[in-house]
Parts: C-alpha cells; sequence; structure tokens
C-alpha cells in the first residue's frame, strides 16, 4: 500500500517543531507523515500518528536485514513513556542489519480512519504497514489490554491466530510482566519472552536473521529453534490437559528437545545492563514527560499480595556514579526539567543518600526536580523529604495497604500506624498539606473491622496536621484515600486465594464511601467490574482465548480507559463461548493443585511462595532480604545480588 512522504501529506511546519530540533532537521529524516492530510486532520490528536520525532532511529533499507514493529497496546502517549521499549528499542536497533521502529494502538476516530479510508497501522519510523514486518512485538503490562493486542494485529493487516499466519506473515511475540501467565491469549502469539529482554531479544533477532541468511528459515523450524533460547516460551509445543472435573491438569513438551520449564532472563550486572543515552523526543504532551531513572530491579521487601516484588526478583542495583551519569547525559540530551527515580521501592536503595546527593551537585542548578515515587513509610525521612522538595513542592503519596496491623502482617506490608502518622508529620512540617494514601479492599482474610481502620488512619492523618510544628498557616489538610480491589496474581503467594465476588467488592466500596465523610478527604476507589475482568485473565488459562476474540467482536477496546470499558460484552462474550468467569476470579485453589503458569520458572520456588501462603494465615511476617535472606530460591539465577548470598540452607525445589 503506498504512503505519503514529506511534501504528499501534511506541509512541513504544520506540526511544531520540538525545541531541540536541529537546523538540519530536513536532512536529518526527510521529515514525512505517515497518513494523507485529510485523515489527520478529522482526528483529535494529529501527533499521535505524524511520525518523524526527534531522536528516533532510521536506518539504511539497503543494510536491513530483518525489521521489527514494537508495538504498544495503548495510547501513544503512554506507550512513549514506557521505560521498558525505551530500553529495547535502543538494544535492537545496536544490533548490525536489524532495524526496531514503534507502533501504537490508535484512538477510535483512527480507527474509525483507518477503516472508512481502507489504510493498515503503519509504523513511525518508516511508516510501513505492520503487515510488512518480520516480527512484531508487544510488551503486555496489563491483562485489560488483551483487546487492543487484537485490535492492533487487525488494524496492521495481520492474522489474529497464530495458526493462521503463513510464511509471509510476522512473527508476532509478546513480552512484560503479563506473559508470565500468557495462557489466556496463547492462540494470537507465536512466542513469548519471559524475564528481562535486553539480552533474550537481542540473541531470539540474531537467530532470525541467521536463519534467513543460509536459507534455512521456515516458520515452524524458527518457532522450534526459538525454544531452545533461554527464557523463550513458544505454545504451540505444549499439550496442556484438563481433569474429570474441569480443572488445569498439565502443561507438557510435544517433543524432547522443548524444555519442559522456561526460565526467566534477568540482567545480572545492572552497570553493565544497557540504558538509552538519547529519548525519541514526542511532539505532544505525554503522561511523564521526564526523565526516568531506573535505579534498580527487583524488591528486598516480600509483600504477599505483589507479583512485581516475586518475578522482578532478585535486586541487582546500579550504582550512584552510573546512575549520575545516565542522568546527565539524558538531561543533556533532552532538556526534561524533571526526574523520576525508579524502582518497586526507591527508599529501598542501599545508596540512597549518595546518589541524591550527587544529583543535587547539578539539579539544583539546573532547577530540575526530583521525584521519588514508591517510598517506604518506615525509611522516609526528613533528609530525604528536603532534598526532594528543594526545587518543587507536591503532595506525597504513601501506601499502607491495609487498615489494621493484623491485615497489614497478613499481606506481608511490615509497616507500622507509627511509621505513617511519623512520614505524614515530616511531611506537613516540610510545608506539605496534601496526602495521598493507597489502600487495597477485598484482602484475603479481611473483615469490615479492617474497613473501619482505613477511615480511622485517614482521621488520624488529619489530626497528625493540626499537631505538627511548622505546617502550612491557613491551609486545610487533604488526604485522598486510593482504594483498589484485590486481585490474586500468578507468582505470589495469594495466587490460590479468591477475589471477592462482584456484590462483596461493591458493597465494601459503598461501606467505605460512608465511613469517609469528610471534608478534609477525598475516596476514589478501583471499579470492581475491571477488577473482575484483570482477576479472570490473571489466572485464566487456555480456554479463555477464544473470550478475548468475542470481546473484541463486541466492540472491545482500551478496557483499561473508565469510559471505554464495557462490562456487558464482556459477560456476553463469556456467556456464548460458555466460560463461567467466576470459576477463574472467585475460586480458591488448593495450594497442592497444578497451576495454568507452572510452565514459566521465575527462580521463586513454589514451595516458598506455599510457605509465605501459611504464614499469611497464621499472621505471621517474614523479614525484608536486606534483613534475612528467607531462602526464596531466586539465587539459582545469579546476578549481582547482594543479599541472596546470604542464604546457605537447603536449596528448594
Amino acid at each position: 500500500m503506498p504512503l505519503p512522504r514529506s511534501g504528499k501529506g501534511l506541509k512541513k511546519g504544520v506540526l511544531p517543531l520540538h525545541p531541540l530540533l536541529p537546523k538540519t532537521f530536513d536532512t536529518y529524516c526527510d521529515y514525512f507523515i505517515m497518513y494523507p492530510d485529510k485523515i489527520l486532520k478529522a482526528v483529535e490528536k494529529p501527533g499521535r500518528y505524524s511520525g518523524g520525532e526527534f531522536g528516533q532511529i532510521l536506518k539504511d533499507r539497503s543494510e536491513v536485514k530483518a525489521r521489527m514493529a514494537f508495538c504498544f497496546p495503548d495510547t501513544y502517549e503512554i506507550g512513549m513513556c514506557n521505560l521498558g521499549i525505551r530500553i529495547l528499542y535502543g538494544v535492537l536497533n545496536g544490533i548490525d542489519g536489524f532495524w526496531c521502529e514503534r507502533a501504537y494502538t490508535p484512538w477510535p476516530d483512527m480507527e474509525r480512519q483507518l477503516r472508512d479510508n481502507n489504510l493498515l497501522l503503519c509504523a513511525h519510523e518508516s511508516g510501513d504497514p505492520l503487515n510488512q514486518f518480520d516480527i512484531v512485538g508487544f510488551t503486555l503490562q496489563y491483562e485489560l489490554c488483551y483487546t487492543n493486542v487484537l485490535l492492533t494485529l487487525e488494524l496492521g493487516g495481520i492474522p489474529l491466530l497464530a495458526s493462521e499466519r503463513g510464511e509471509d506473515d510476522p512473527i508476532v511475540i509478546g513480552g512484560g510482566p503479563c506473559a508470565y501467565n500468557a495462557e489466556p491469549i496463547t492462540d494470537y502469539f507465536d512466542l513469548f519472552d519471559i524475564g528481562e529482554g535486553e539480552e533474550s531479544l537481542a540473541e531470539f533477532a540474531r537467530l532470525y536473521m541467521s536463519m534467513k541468511a543460509d536459507g534455512s528459515y521456515t516458520r515452524e523450524k524458527f518457532l522450534r529453534e526459538c525454544s531452545h533460547l533461554e527464557g523463550i516460551y513458544v505454545p504451540s509445543l505444549y499439550d496442556v490437559k484438563y481433569d474429570e472435573n474441569g480443572d488445569f491438569a498439565s502443561i507438557t513438551p510435544k517433543y524432547p528437545d522443548v524444555p519442559a520449564k522456561v526460565t526467566k532472563c534477568i540482567c545480572a550486572d545492572m552497570d553493565k545492563a544497557y540504558f538509552p543515552k538519547n529519548l525519541v523526543m514526542p511532539y505532544i504532551e505525554t503522561v511523564q514527560d521526564r526523565i526516568v531513572l531506573e535505579v534498580y530491579r527487583g524488591c528486598v521487601r516480600g509483600c504477599r499480595f505483589c507479583q512485581a516484588g516475586m518475578i522482578f526478583r532478585p535486586v541487582r542495583e546500579k550504582s550512584p556514579e552510573t546512575l549520575n551519569d545516565c542522568a546527565r547525559t539524558l538531561y543533556d540530551a533532552t532538556g526534561y526539567e524533571e526526574m523520576t527515580l525508579s524502582s518497586l521501592s526507591i527508599s529501598d536503595y542501599s545508596e540512597l543518600r549518595e546518589l541524591t546527593d550527587r544529583l543535587l551537585e547539578w539539579t539544583d542548578d539546573k532547577k530540575v526536580s526530583l521525584s521519588l515515587p514508591s517510598m517506604r513509610l518506615d525509611s522516609f525521612s526528613e533528609e530525604l523529604m528536603d532534598k526532594v522538595s528543594s526545587v518543587r513542592q507536591s503532595g506525597l503519596t504513601f501506601a499502607p495497604e491495609a487498615g489494621t496491623q493484623r491485615l497489614r502482617d497478613v499481606i506481608n506490608k511490615n509497616i507500622t500506624e507509627e511509621d505513617l502518622l511519623h512520614a505524614c508529620s515530616i511531611a506537613f512540617s516540610r510545608g506539605k498539606n496534601t496526602v495521598k494514601l493507597y489502600f487495597m479492599d477485598g484482602l484475603p482474610t479481611e473483615t469490615y473491622e479492617d474497613l473501619d481502620g482505613i477511615a480511622e488512619l485517614a482521621r488520624k492523618v488529619i489530626d497528625t496536621y493540626y499537631h505538627t510544628q511548622g505546617r502550612p498557616k491557613g491551609k486545610p489538610p487533604t488526604v485522598t484515600v486510593a482504594v483498589s480491589c484485590f486481585i490474586p496474581k500468578p507468582f505470589t503467594p495469594f495466587q490460590w486465594e479468591k477475589q471477592d465476588d462482584f456484590e462483596t467488592l461493591a458493597e465494601k466500596q459503598k461501606y467505605l464511601a460512608e465511613k469517609l465523610r469528610d471534608r478534609n478527604i477525598k475516596f476514589s476507589w478501583h471499579s470492581s467490574d475491571t477488577g473482575f475482568i484483570e482477576a479472570v485473565f490473571a489466572r485464566g488459562d487456555r480456554r479463555l482465548n477464544p473470550v478475548v476474540a468475542k470481546a473484541r467482536e463486541y466492540g472491545c477496546r482500551f478496557d483499561a480507559w473508565d469510559e471505554h470499558f464495557n462490562y456487558e460484552a464482556w459477560m456476553k462474550a463469556f456467556e456464548d463461548c460458555g466460560i463461567d468467569p467466576k470459576y477463574y476470579a472467585n475460586r480458591e485453589i488448593p495450594t497442592d493443585a497444578p497451576l495454568p503458569w507452572d510452565v514459566i520458572d521465575i527462580g521463586v520456588t513454589k514451595s516458598f511462595m506455599r510457605r509465605e501462603h501459611d504464614k499469611a494465615h497464621a499472621g505471621k511476617t517474614t523479614p525484608a532480604c536486606h534483613e534475612q535472606c528467607s531462602g526464596c530460591g531466586v539465587n539459582k539465577l545469579g546476578g549481582k545480588n547482594r543479599w541472596c548470598p546470604k542464604y546457605t540452607g537447603k536449596e528448594d525445589e
């Protein structure tokens, strides 16, 4: 399909150039527009689809041996901020002969334009339709993006079912957190990359080019060879069985050379891991217009509801020297005036003081503000508060997760009410008057007394404000209480627990709304209907594949967006496919039962998960990794983890 180039679409200068664009931009990349003028004029944000961004990577087609379109199954504004894509974009484009481009799911107005004008969805760099690529990849960050994956494939002209793709169709690969249980969407992917893709995806790309070059490539042979790569899961090479009760029974390889379990890949040394020196700069505002500095991977805590804390183990830190160099390089390349230090729990970084000291040596002068999300209550200090408040004043967010100490012990949060009130007092004494508190409802063993505890904590925070010396004068406090529903996730000690049914969750939300009636308290909650669908697919198996396709037929897309989520359409899709969604979300699973995701090995053992599950119901806590190694088993993966070697007990299964 012919596509417009510079001079045939929008005229140069219609879209404002980024202030950092060189004056020689036209010679740099022949500023082109992927879609005709009339289409871009008809959509809400044409900058989502224009391409030609400063910092994009272009290659000489005559030297390119293979191409990949890396897709983010949500809007451009969200996808452009994804650090994983930024890293892998640079890694893959660093391979000689390989060209990685970008694509995003179009908003409904652009979807209509593509359909009405018989056009295909294109990648940003070359402007070529997705079906012309050798490989199409998706990052799967949340279960509610699954219908967007199908929409993107459809608009890109790619057969939805992997079984219906021919030799000339792209290989479709998925990765990200949801790939750890990809069973509900295996029909639509040829393979999945499990773990951190810097090394495994590069090896995958080289294998593709090698087999193409020596003439040995066929789709079937390539997928078989990929199954031998570390971290690559090829669903079509496994048989799945269910028992006489309809419960999942087993997943086994079809051939002796295919591994029984796929072990995730990790980057052993984060100081040597790739980090981008330049960023693709968007023409329009994105959700995070800032530098995102990855401080470390993994988490020393063991919150029993948290999937990320388990699948991203072991903890591997970057040195302050490496981080400071990366930060300065990205500032010089982008000019961003805000920087976020990213990790699962930033205040657990062992060299946070030295890092912030190094950064403040130059960020203060440059008026670059530091943002430290995900700060632990028990490690929040006056010194840390002063450092992050040196440029910009804003509210702070803390996550007690539960309203009572009993329930915080069940989930292994390992913080106290005193920790919260002390942290809030520090914030108030430094000029803050707003605090946001994150909680969950529907946690295992939860009672209405635990819900009462949420309201009591919020009021105690307000009382703390008025008793704090140095608080802002003449400003009332605002405490935002945000409550999301518990979702049992694979590879957590709570993976066997049931989610509260829809009616119970709705009742608890109504109860909390009544308890939180206070002019100084704002209450927000995560919809229980979207949480229900998320739980279904989090613990789903291959029988859910037709449901995703049926929901897509009924118009479901952008399900993570409240204005687009259609609960009734999802329920009709389940009904038409003969599936009871409550079986997946509202059923307690025996801890000795086989699980659909048992084919994946994250390093953390199942026996450790069982021990943590039993300790939860006994109300017993487990120390953080830096206090005492609990033998989760992840040390077998290696990596420069400063805490795993302390474990000297017998290795788990």
